[in-house]
């Protein structure tokens, strides 16, 4: 009969600790870091066709990829009533819809429109029109990874930026106004 050394037991005993510790150490460098940093297949690219119908019993109009291409800037903002870092944003969205060089609309992604309409009445609305896509397809289409997503499309529908997760004052400040002027100069 043979016994196994114990330095060959304790070996097959670490093994699987070494395993498991290489594995946390791969998946921790793959979900750490900015997901604002996240590329995007659509820059540069026309705005995906869409039309999406009016938010159920508001005033503000639907929306549709034609309103992106009649010759502003335009920033279209995917947002929901269930989304917390939407509303944390939302009062820098209400700046913004004050700026009279673009205009500003949202994509209400997967929401109930008395949530919707809630949020908006409390909040504020911002928007120069609300398309609803009640079933995530469009948001899908413009290659989103969740809410909010913040977009920059020139005055010929094409995606010029795109901003993953909320905006803060820094953002707004910094990079999203400098891509704002950006938009407005033709691309070469």
């Amino acid at each position: 009969m043979t016994t196994e050394s114990p330095r060959r037991r304790l070996g097959f005993a670490v093994l699987p600790i070494v395993i498991f510790a290489g594995l946390a150490l791969v998946f921790w460098k793959g979900l750490s870091g900015n997901p604002s940093t996240l590329p995007s297949a659509l820059i540069g690219k026309p705005a995906p066709d869409f039309s999406l119908a009016a938010l159920e019993g508001s005033n503000t109009p639907g929306l549709t990829s034609a309103d992106l291409k009649t010759g502003g800037v335009s920033v279209v903002n995917i947002w929901a009533s269930w989304c917390g870092p939407c509303r944390l944003e939302h009062p820098l969205l209400m700046e913004l819809s004050k700026r009279t060089d673009i205009r500003l609309y949202g994509i209400n992604n997967k929401d109930k429109a008395e949530n919707a309409r809630r949020f908006l009445g409390t909040l504020g609305q911002p928007f120069a029109a609300i398309g609803a896509d009640t079933n995530g397809r469009t948001t899908i289409d413009w290659g989103s990874y969740g809410v909010p997503e913040t977009f920059i499309v020139d005055g010929k529908g094409m995606i010029r930026f795109k901003w993953i997760g909320p905006l803060s004052a820094e953002i707004m400040n910094g990079v999203f106004t400098s891509e704002i002027e950006k938009a407005k100069q033709p691309l070469p």
